[in-house]
């Protein structure tokens, strides 16, 4: 699936069984928090906390993919095709980054 089939499948759940989209701000508070739950994970997978009996059952992939349908409502919503949007970053961060990381000294 491209992201763009993502975009458009999301589109047509929304308008079915999600109904309609909440508006942009509320998305925008959603698209925190479950980005809060990725942090969450990451925290206690990979960092120096540890897990609560509540945190058993958590899912990284799940989680990570609440963070992406999130951001294809939003995207949906305010007119950007990812797609696109992706390959403009990448020609922008190739052009503005082509030396600063092999010149990096902390990186070696």
């Amino acid at each position: 699936m491209t992201i763009t089939e993502a975009q458009e499948t999301i589109d047509r759940w929304i308008n079915t069984t999600g109904i309609r989209y909440f508006n942009e701000l509320t998305n925008t508070a959603i698209l925190m928090e479950e980005v809060g739950e990725v942090a969450r994970i990451m925290a206690r997978k990979y960092g120096e906390q540890s897990f609560k009996k509540s945190d058993e059952e958590v899912n990284l992939a799940d989680e990570m993919a609440d963070v992406l349908f999130v951001l294809m409502c939003l995207a949906n919503q305010t007119g950007i095709n990812l797609d696109e949007a992706l390959v403009k970053n990448l020609e922008k961060k190739s052009i503005r980054d082509a030396e600063r990381h092999q010149n990096n000294e902390k990186l070696k």
